[in-house]
C-alpha cells in the first residue's frame, strides 16, 4: 500500500544517505521519461556538485509537485531496487542509530585531535595497493623495516584512494570480501580506521554500506569464548535483531584493527569450522571462521595488523592487501610547521633531521616524527641548539626529562629535582610493566595489570603519563598502551638497567626461577644473547636503548630520573664495547641481528668501526678487508646511509658467502657495482632472487668483468620478468655467450623497465645479435644497447637492422669492434633511411671500407634523427671521405662525427674541410691519425673562417708542421665557436707555437688546447705566456713533451700572475728536473692557487 504524498518528506534524510550516483542517474532518466522532469530541471540537478545536494535537488523539485512526485518515486525504487526500499523504510531507524551510536564513540576523538604525529589526516586518504608482504615485513621489527627501506616505503606500488578501498578494481572484477591493512607501529592504522568511520558516519563514503561494526583486538581479549551474535552485542547492544542486518540484504562492514594485539595466534590450518552465529566458540576460532566466510559470509571484512602478525593470514584468503604510507618530505615539513608556530623553530629542527639521517628516516612513521620534533623543539626553545641529540637514546632521554619537567611555553617548567622522587618511582613502575610486556609480546595493558605492576591509576593523570600512556575506553573494558612501541622499549630498557645492578636471577624469568646472574655485565650479555637468538628482532631496540644508556651523553638528561653514578656508569661502558664487538667476531654471516650490534656501538658512540670502513666504501678500496666484523658494519651502513646506498662500490671485494648475507641491505641500493669479483653463476642466483623480490630497490647494477656464463645469464633474466625497479644493466666482460643473449632477449619481450643494456664482449656472436634484434621488435623502453667487441658478423648486423626499420625508441646503439664489413654497414644504412628515432651509433673497428661507408653516407641524406656517428679505426679512403663532405653538405642534423684513425689523407681531408665551410650543424669533427698534412690543414682553417658552428676539432698525430698551424692559428683570430682544439703529435715547432700564441690574444672562445708531443721550445712557452697574459677564456693547457726546459716553464709559471683563467696545466715531460718542477710548481700555487699543476 502506496503512503500519503508525505513519503518523500518522511524519508528524506534516508534518501540523501542512501541513494548512490548511479542509481541517481537511473531516478532522472525514469523521471524524464514520465515528464516529472524538465530539461532544464535535469541539469539544474547536474549542476548541484556533490552528490548528497544533487539528491536533495532531486527531492525538492519532486517534492514541489505534490503527490505525483512523491509516489512516482515511491514506486520507481520499490519496484527497481526493492532491497533500497527495505534500507530506507524498515532498516533506517536502526542504521540511524547505530550511526549515533559511532559518532558519540569517535566524534570526541576528532574533536580532541588525532594521535601524536597525524596533524593532518590528508596523508591516510590514500593507501597503497600492494601483493603481499615483503620477507622483511613478515620477519623484522618495524623499526628495521623502516630503516632497511630508508622510509621510503614500498616503490611502484599503485595508490588507492579511502573511497575506493571497498569497490573493485576493474569493471569485471567482485568487490573484495577480505581486506587487509598493514603498517608499521605508529603509522596510523587506528587513525585510519576512525577517519573512516568519521566518514562513513557523515555520509561521505560508501552509501551502500548500511552498516560498519568496528572491534579492536584487545576488546576481544577479555573473552575466552565468543559466539558471532554476542560479539557484536556485546560491543553494539542497540543491535537488537541481528537477522535483519546479516540476512544478506543490506551490505555490512565488519573492521578488526590492531591484529598485533590479539593474545591468541590465529592458526588457519587447525580451525574447526562453525556455520552457526549463535555458537560459541574459542574467540580465535571465531575470527578465523569470519575470515574464512563461515560466519557473516555476506560481510565485508577489514582487518588492521603490523606487517609481522599480518603473516599469520594466509595470503590465499585476503582479497586486498593495502599499506599505510608514511610522511614524505613534504608531509614532514608540513608536520613541522603545523607544530611550530615560530618558523625558524621549524627549520631548525628540519635542518638537524637532514643532517642526521638516522631520525629522519624514521621519521616516517608519524608517531616518531612526534617524538623526535617535540624533543628537538624542546631544545631549541631552551637555546641549547649546539648540543642537539644525535643518537636515539640521547633523543629519547631527553624526551622523557621533557615531560617530567613540562614543555609548556607559557609558564614556568618544573625543575627536575622538584619531581624526580615521585617520577622516579613513577618510570621504575612503568619501566617494569615495559619490559614485561615487552618479552611477553604484550602492548596493550588492562587495569589488572596497571595494578598488578605497582601502578596507582591515579597518578596516571600527570604529564609525564599524558604524552606516554594512552588510555582508551570501550563498552567492553579499559586499556593502556604506550603511545608508541619505542616509549616501551626505552622504558623497559632503563628499568633493565637500573635492575641489572642489584639482579641476582635472570631479570627475563620473571618468577626469579634461574641460575644465579651476578653483576651488570653478566645481565648486559644475557640480554645481548636473548636479542640475537629472537629471529624476529623482537628485542632489537630495546637492546639499541640497554647500550645508549652506557652513553656518558645520557647522564644528564637521566640524572634524577634514574641512579647514574658516572664513575660506576663509566665503567660499564667499556667491557660493553668489548662484549658487543667479540660477538661481532663470532659470527660468520652477516644478519640483521649483526647490524644491530652495529646500532648499539653507535648508541654507545662508538663510531671507529663504522668510520674506517665508510671511508674505504667511499674509496673503493675494500679489497682484502671484508672479515666479519667489517662485513657487518658495511650492512649497516648500506642500511643507514642514504649516500653509501645511493651509490655503492663493492668491485673487487665480494665472493659467494658475503653476498649471500648482504642480501638484505643490498635489497635497498639504488645504484650497485659489483664489479671484477669473479662471480660465477651461482652469485647470479643470488642476485636474481635480490632482483625478484616485490620491496627490491636497485634502479642500477653493473656485473662487468666477472666470469658469468649463459647459466648466470638466464637466472638474471628470470628475475626480469617479473623486476620493475631496475633500469640499467651491465654485463660487459663476461661470457654470456648466445644462449645468454637468448635468455636477456626472452625477458626483455617482457620487462617494460629497463632502459640500457650493456652486453659488451660477451662472445654473443650472430646468433646472439639475432636474438637482440627480436627485442628491438616488441621492447618499447630500451634506450641504450651496448654490443661492443662480440664477434657479430654481417648477418647479424642485417637482423638488427631489419629490426630498427620498426623500432622507434631506441636512442643509441654501440657496434663497435666487431665484424660487420661492408655488408653489415649497407644492412644498418638501409635501417637509417627508415629510422629517425636512433640519434648515436658507434661503428668503430668493423673494417668498413669506402663501400659500406657510401651507403651509410646514402642514407645520412636522408636521416634526419643521427646525431652521433663514429666510425673511428675502419679502412675508409679518400672516396669514402668524398662521399662523407657530399652528405655533409646536405644533413643538417649530424652533430658528432668521429673519422679517426682511416685513410683520409690530404685530399679527403680537404673534402670534409669544403663540407663544414656550409655545414651548420657539425659540433664537433675528429681526424686524428689520417695522414693529414699542411694542405688539408690550410683548407680546414678557411673552412673555420666561414664556419659558426664547430665546437671541438681534433688533429692530433697528423703532420701538419708549423705550416699547417700558421693557417689554423689565422683563423683563430677570426673564429668564435671553437672551443676545444687537440693538437697532439702534430709536428708543431717554435714558428707554429709563436704564431697560434698570438692568436690567443684575440681568440675569446677557445677552452680547451691541447699541444702534447710538439717541440714549441723555449721561444714557443715565451710566446705561449705573453698570450696567457691577454687571453681570458683558456682554461685547460696541455704542454707536456714539448722541450720547454728550465726557462720555458718559468716563463709560463709567471705568466700565471696575470688576467689569466686556466684552472688546469700540464708541463710534465719538459726535462725540467725535480728541483725545478717544485719551484715551478710553488710559484703557480702562489700565483694561482685554483690552478691545478701537473709537473
Amino acid at each position: 500500500m502506496k503512503m500519503e504524498g508525505v513519503w518523500i518528506h518522511r524519508y528524506r534524510k534516508q534518501l540523501v544517505r542512501s541513494i548512490s550516483g548511479p542509481f541517481l542517474e537511473n531516478i532522472v532518466s525514469h523521471m524524464r521519461k514520465v515528464e516529472l522532469l524538465s530539461r532544464d530541471e535535469a541539469n539544474q540537478i547536474q549542476a548541484a556538485g556533490l552528490l548528497s545536494e544533487k539528491v536533495r535537488t532531486v527531492i525538492d523539485i519532486l517534492a514541489a509537485k505534490g503527490t505525483q512526485g512523491s509516489e512516482s518515486l515511491q514506486a520507481f525504487i520499490e519496484t527497481t531496487n526493492s532491497q533500497l526500499y527495505l534500507l530506507i523504510t524498515l532498516y533506517d531507524p536502526m542504521v540511524q542509530k547505530h550511526v549515533e551510536i559511532l559518532q558519540s564513540r569517535y566524534g570526541a576523538w576528532l574533536e580532541l585531535g588525532l594521535q601524536p604525529g597525524r596533524s593532518s589526516l590528508e596523508s591516510i586518504n590514500n593507501l597503497l595497493l600492494v601483493e603481499g608482504l615483503s620477507d622483511l615485513q613478515q620477519k623484522e621489527h618495524d623499526v628495521m623495516q623502516v630503516e632497511a627501506t630508508k622510509g621510503t616505503g614500498r616503490h611502484n606500488a599503485r595508490q588507492l584512494a579511502l573511497d575506493k578501498l571497498l569497490l573493485p578494481l576493474t569493471r569485471v572484477s567482485m568487490p573484495p570480501r577480505i581486506l587487509l591493512t598493514v603498517g608499521v607501529a605508529g603509522i596510523g592504522k587506528s587513525t585510519l580506521v576512525r577517519h573512516f568511520i568519521h566518514r562513513w558516519a557523515k555520509g561521505e563514503i560508501y552509501q551502500d554500506v548500511s552498516f560498519v561494526f568496528p572491534f579492536t583486538f584487545w576488546e576481544l581479549n577479555a573473552y575466552e569464548k565468543l559466539s558471532a551474535e554476542r560479539l557484536v552485542k556485546l560491543v553494539f547492544p542497540h543491535i537488537a535483531e541481528m537477522s535483519h542486518v546479516f540476512n544478506g540484504t543490506t551490505r555490512v562492514l565488519l573492521i578488526f584493527d590492531g591484529l598485533d594485539e590479539f593474545k591468541w595466534p590465529l592458526d588457519f590450518s587447525d580451525t574447526v569450522s562453525c556455520t552457526d552465529p549463535k555458537k560459541e566458540v574459542p574467540t580465535d576460532s571465531l575470527i578465523t571462521n569470519i575470515i574464512r566466510g563461515n560466519l557473516f559470509p555476506e560481510a565485508s571484512v577489514w582487518v588492521t595488523s603490523r606487517p609481522t602478525v599480518a603473516a599469520q593470514i594466509p595470503g590465499g584468503l585476503v582479497d586486498r592487501m593495502t599499506e599505510i604510507q608514511g610522511f614524505g618530505p613534504k608531509d614532514i615539513q608540513d608536520f613541522l610547521r603545523q607544530m611550530f608556530q615560530e618558523g625558524d623553530v621549524a627549520s631548525q629542527v628540519l635542518s638537524h633531521l637532514s643532517s642526521n639521517k638516522i631520525f629522519l628516516v624514521m621519521s616516517y612513521v608519524p608517531c616518531v616524527c612526534w617524538i623526535v620534533a617535540s624533543t628537538l623543539g624542546y631544545f631549541i626553545r631552551n637555546g641549547s641548539q649546539d648540543a642537539l641529540p644525535r643518537t636515539w637514546t640521547e633523543l629519547y632521554s631527553y624526551f622523557f626529562k621533557m615531560m617530567v619537567e613540562g614543555d609548556s611555553k607559557d609558564k614556568e617548567p618544573l625543575k627536575i629535582e622538584q619531581v624526580s622522587g615521585s617520577s622516579r618511582k613513577l618510570m621504575g613502575s612503568l619501566g617494569r610493566l615495559a619490559f614485561y610486556g615487552l618479552i611477553k609480546r604484550k602492548y596493550t595493558f588492562y587495569e589488572q595489570d596497571m595494578k598488578a605492576y605497582g601502578i596507582d591509576l591515579p597518578s596516571l593523570q600527570g604529564s609525564l603519563c599524558s604524552r606516554i600512556l594512552v588510555k582508551e575506553d570501550s563498552p567492553v573494558c579499559t586499556v593502556y598502551y604506550f603511545a608508541h612501541l619505542t616509549l616501551q622499549e626505552y622504558l623497559a630498557a632503563t628499568y633493565y638497567y637500573t635492575a641489572s645492578k642489584r639482579a641476582i636471577f635472570d631479570l627475563f624469568t620473571e618468577s626469579g626461577m634461574s641460575w644465579p646472574k651476578i653483576g651488570f655485565q653478566n645481565h648486559f650479555k644475557n640480554a645481548l644473547q636473548r636479542s640475537q637468538q629472537a629471529e624476529d628482532g623482537q628485542l632489537d631496540i630495546f637492546v639499541r636503548f640497554l647500550s645508549g644508556l652506557l652513553s656518558p651523553q645520557v647522564i644528564k638528561p637521566l640524572s634524577g630520573l634514574l641512579l647514574l653514578a658516572r664513575d660506576e656508569h663509566n665503567g660499564y661502558r667499556g667491557p660493553a664495547i668489548s662484549l658487543l664487538q667479540s660477538s661481532l667476531s663470532s659470527g660468520c654471516t652477516v644478519s640483521l641481528r649483526s647490524v644491530n650490534v652495529v646500532h648499539c656501538l653507535q648508541e654507545l658512540q662508538h663510531t671507529e668501526l663504522a668510520r674506517t670502513v665508510e671511508e674505504s666504501l667511499r674509496n673503493g678500496n675494500l679489497a682484502g678487508k671484508l672479515n666479519s666484523v667489517n662485513c657487518s658494519v658495511l650492512a649497516y651502513l648500506l642500511q643507514v646511509s642514504e649516500e653509501c646506498a645511493e651509490e655503492t662500490n663493492l668491485s673487487n671485494c665480494l665472493n659467494y658467502s658475503i653476498v649471500k648475507s648482504l642480501l638484505p641491505q643490498l635489497l635497498y641500493c639504488s645504484n650497485l657495482r659489483l664489479e671484477n669479483n669473479n662471480f660465477k653463476d651461482d652469485v647470479m642466483e643470488l642476485l636474481g632472487s635480490l632482483l625478484s623480490a616485490k620491496d627490491c630497490h636497485l634502479q642500477k647494477i653493473s656485473l662487468a668483468e666477472n666470469a658469468i656464463s649463459n647459466k648466470g645469464a638466464k637466472a638474471i633474466s628470470r628475475s626480469l620478468m617479473v623486476n620493475r625497479t631496475l633500469t640499467a644493466l651491465d654485463l660487459r666482460s663476461n661470457s654470456i655467450g648466445p644462449k645468454g643473449a637468448k635468455a636477456m632477449a626472452e625477458a626483455l619481450k617482457i620487462n617494460q623497465g629497463l632502459v640500457f643494456l650493456s652486453l659488451q664482449n660477451n662472445c654473443i656472436g650472430d646468433e646472439g645479435a639475432k636474438a637482440i634484434a627480436e627485442i628491438l621488435q616488441t621492447n618499447r623502453k630500451l634506450l641504450m644497447i651496448l654490443l661492443q667487441k662480440n664477434s657479430i658478423g654481417a648477418e647479424g648486423a642485417r637482423r638488427i637492422a631489419d629490426s630498427l626499420r620498426k623500432n622507434r625508441s631506441l636512442k643509441e646503439l654501440m657496434l663497435s669492434g666487431n665484424q660487420l664489413g661492408d655488408k653489415g654497414a649497407s644492412a644498418l644504412a638501409q635501417a637509417l633511411t627508415e629510422n629517425h628515432s636512433l640519434v648515436t651509433l658507434h661503428l668503430r673497428s668493423n673494417s668498413i671500407s669506402n663501400k659500406g661507408v657510401t651507403a651509410l653516407t646514402h642514407a645520412l641524406k636522408h636521416n634526419r634523427g643521427l646525431i652521433t656517428l663514429n666510425l673511428r679505426e675502419n679502412s675508409i679512403g679518400v672516396e669514402g671521405a668524398k662521399e662523407i663532405a657530399n652528405a655533409l653538405r646536405e644533413n643538417n642534423t649530424l652533430k658528432n662525427l668521429d673519422l679517426t684513425a682511416n685513410l683520409l689523407h690530404d685530399e679527403g681531408a680537404k673534402a670534409i674541410a669544403a663540407a663544414v665551410k656550409v655545414n651548420c650543424a657539425l659540433l664537433s669533427l675528429h681526424l686524428q691519425w689520417n695522414f693529414i698534412k699542411s694542405k688539408a690543414a690550410k683548407a680546414l682553417a678557411q673552412a673555420l673562417q666561414s664556419n659558426k658552428t664547430l665546437q671541438c676539432l681534433d688533429l692530433q698525430e697528423n703532420a701538419i708542421g708549423d705550416e699547417g698551424m700558421v693557417a689554423l692559428a689565422g683563423a683563430l683570430k677570426t673564429n668564435n665557436s671553437l672551443s676545444k682544439l687537440y693538437l697532439q703529435g702534430v709536428s708543431m715547432g717554435r714558428t707554429g707555437a709563436i704564431a697560434l700564441a698570438d692568436s690567443l690574444r684575440t681568440n675569446q672562445t677557445l677552452h680547451t688546447l691541447d699541444l702534447r708531443g710538439n717541440s714549441i721550445g723555449m721561444e714557443g712557452a715565451k710566446a705561449m705566456s705573453n698570450a696567457l697574459k691577454a687571453n681570458t677564456s683558456l682554461r685547460i693547457l696541455n704542454l707536456q713533451e714539448n722541450s720547454l726546459g728550465m726557462d720555458g716553464a718559468i716563463f709560463i709559471a709567471n705568466a700565471l700572475s696575470g688576467n689569466h683563467k686556466l684552472t688546469h696545466i700540464n708541463l710534465q715531460g719538459n726535462r725540467i728536473g725535480e728541483s725545478g718542477a717544485k719551484v715551478i710548481s710553488d710559484a703557480i700555487k702562489t700565483n694561482s692557487p685554483d690552478c691545478v699543476v701537473e709537473i
